[in-house]
């Protein structure tokens, strides 16, 4: 009795242990894929080459984060002013459509990093930053 019983938990320990086969180990590969290609960073720093290059496409929405005081002291054509110290911020944002790119920048590059990092947050799938803000753009 004690021998069958031995001999039935071990065959029920054998079974249960098998190994993945290849498809399952594929499986578990692609899925891998999936999730590392799912959580690419929405988010794109470019220089103002390429900025500018990127801006010529009519279906883009183009925002400027500054204050209405640095905005009315110059800004990107066709941009359209978002303060970033606005209360009701976050809220303009939803505004915007987020399926279609989204270019931004400031003075520098700090706040719209910052504003970067919110739209992704909230499900924006392509936001492109200029790097160095618009100093850099009025140097170009």
């Amino acid at each position: 009795m004690k021998k069958i019983l031995l001999l039935l938990i071990t065959l029920s320990i054998f079974f249960s242990c098998k190994s993945q086969t290849k498809e399952e180990v594929k499986d578990t590969k692609t899925v891998q894929t999936k999730e590392i290609v799912q959580a690419k960073d929405p988010i794109q720093l470019l220089d103002v080459a390429a900025f500018k290059k990127g801006i010529t496409n009519p279906e883009i929405q183009l925002i400027d984060v500054r204050t209405p005081k640095e905005y009315e002291g110059g800004h990107i054509e066709n941009a359209t002013l978002i303060d970033y110290f606005s209360s009701n911020f976050k809220e303009t944002l939803l505004t915007l459509d987020k399926e279609k790119p989204l270019y931004l920048y400031c003075k520098s590059g700090g706040r719209s990093r910052k504003a970067a990092k919110i739209l992704a947050e909230m499900g924006f799938k392509e936001i492109y930053d200029l790097k160095g803000g618009y100093m850099a753009w009025e140097k170009q």
